[in-house]
């Protein structure tokens, strides 16, 4: 039910995501050698089928930077876009199949230092990858987030062609942009009612085009080119309007490629929904199975109309969330807004400046990757600290799938560490050693228990306590069966302590 009180926030919200998704849709299409449309058609049933659909309030769905790579060789091993179609049709419903059996629950499993780290990386990759597109220098397509570009450039590598690519109209416009932004996160403009009526970046995209209009009518020197303008496609034109090619049912690829895209779109959006969850100032949860559902649903929409496929998206979730949403409201009307204003008014839309559009993602970016943060997860000690850190760099010099895996594996170590020192813990007094074993004591402390055994001196007395144990697994009995045949060659007394309240069975024997 619509709220009163919630209405005209997620209406101001919306009207940011969209301006923020408007060239994101345009871009991955054109990186992922698609026909433009696609990526708008994309954005649309991204808002308006997957908004409705999900449960999540704070979530963005749309075309995905992600799945780019995957689309453009899908496309090309495929043969045409046509057939593509086809294929993202079936992951839909692999995707619909995955939130019925409850594989949403996957993305419980992800720690909070990577999720935390994912939104750092996202912020900083928002940063860098937008600063080209400030001044101008617009070779790599709007919503690139891997390392290496499209235009033979990495990340940082194309900051160092800045200075040799600049468009002087682009930087002015930027720096007004950026002003105005700036001036508008002080106390006494937020506080103002009126920039509650007309939000504040609302009012900096406008400026931006009006501006623009201007130096382009009276500065012809500082004119920005169509390529340094937000290019919508022309409707008009029917070769822009694809859709799934029906006669290669029995094109084995079709399924394979399917399940590929599925699993990928799905782990993106799980991750999505686990960072804006964590963003989400009323601290909301999304049902992860549902939203699979959502998703599925989507893309079966988009593929069926000639779009690309949808994944929650980071970036527009997090512009949803900077922008003050309450509900998901927001991200259905952004979704309608981009219908209006694509077939009513594609000329006004033409003339927006991606520089403006770089510098209002840049702002988000910040709000992502606040020192703070850095600070607060260094205090929580390196159990919390390098996994994030560890999956901010991961990200950086791969891709988003790449880094939260690496940044999972560090975290992996560190809960393996922590767990074998919770589960055997060793005391000693001269040649008196006491091993307990607490909790769960699993195969994985099988080679840390043999390596403690084999340090202990000759001559040495040695109690083992298990009584505290819930679980002993049958490798660590065999290991300690095995110790106590060997301790008399080393002249080592083995004292089994047995309880008869002991949580473990193996210690309620007599040894």
């Amino acid at each position: 039910m619509i709220q009163k009180q919630n209405l005209f926030s997620d209406i101001t919200s919306s009207i940011v995501v969209f301006f923020v998704a408007l060239p994101l849709c345009l871009g991955i299409a054109l990186a992922s050698g698609a026909p433009i449309l696609s990526g708008l058609i994309a954005g649309i049933c991204g808002g308006i089928i997957v908004g409705i659909l999900s449960g999540s309030h704070t979530s963005v769905s749309g075309p995905a930077a992600g799945l780019t790579i995957i689309v453009l060789s899908s496309i090309q091993q495929l043969g045409s876009f046509e057939i593509f179609l086809l294929a993202l049709l079936f992951a839909g419903l692999l995707q619909i199949a995955f939130g019925l059996l409850g594989a949403g629950i996957i993305g419980n499993f992800i720690p909070s230092a990577v999720i935390k780290g994912m939104l750092s990386a996202i912020g900083l990759i928002l940063i860098f990858k937008q600063l080209p597109h400030a001044v101008g220098y617009d070779l790599d397509f709007e919503g690139d987030e891997n390392f290496i570009q499209n235009d033979n450039h990495n990340t940082f590598s194309e900051l160092l062609e800045l200075t040799s690519h600049f468009t002087l109209g682009a930087v002015i416009i930027a720096i007004v942009t950026f002003l105005i932004l700036f001036v508008g996160e002080k106390s006494f403009i937020k506080n103002n009612s009126l920039f509650k009526i007309f939000p504040i970046s609302l009012i900096a995209v406008f400026s931006g085009t009006l501006l623009s209009i201007f130096l382009n009518t009276y500065y012809p020197a500082y004119k920005l080119e169509s390529e340094h303008l937000v290019q919508i496609p022309d409707l008009q034109n029917k070769a822009n309007f694809m859709f799934p090619d029906f006669t290669q049912l029995g094109n084995i690829m079709i399924y394979i490629l399917a399940f590929k895209i599925a699993l990928v779109a799905s782990l993106e959006t799980l991750l999505s929904i686990e960072a804006t969850d964590k963003l989400d100032i009323s601290k909301r949860i999304t049902p992860t199975s549902r939203e699979l559902i959502a998703q599925g649903s989507g893309n079966m929409v988009s593929a069926l109309l000639g779009g690309l496929p949808i994944t929650a998206v980071i970036v527009r979730s997090s512009a949803n969330i900077v922008a003050g949403n309450k509900t998901k409201l927001s991200a259905i009307l952004h979704g309608i807004l981009l219908v209006i204003c694509v077939i009513l008014f594609p000329n006004l839309l033409n003339k927006i400046p991606l520089s403006t559009l770089a510098v209002l993602l840049i702002f988000v970016g910040f709000k992502l990757t606040k020192p703070i943060l850095y600070k607060t997860q260094f205090k929580e000690g390196l159990d919390q600290f390098l996994p994030f850190l560890f999956t901010i760099i991961a990200i950086l010099f791969s891709d988003l799938l790449i880094g939260v895996g690496i940044g999972l594996l560090v975290s992996c170590f560190f809960i393996l560490r922590n767990s074998f020192k919770r589960s055997i813990s060793i005391t000693q007094d001269k040649l008196l050693f006491l091993i307990k074993l607490n909790g769960e004591v699993s195969f994985l402390n099988k080679a840390f228990l043999r390596d403690e055994f084999e340090k202990l001196p000759n001559n040495s007395y040695l109690i083992i306590d298990g009584t505290a144990a819930t679980y002993i697994d049958k490798d660590i009995i065999e290991v300690l069966e095995d110790f106590k045949k060997s301790a008399p060659y080393k002249s080592i007394t083995v004292e089994m302590k047995n309880s008869a309240s002991s949580l473990n069975q193996y210690f309620r024997k007599i040894h």
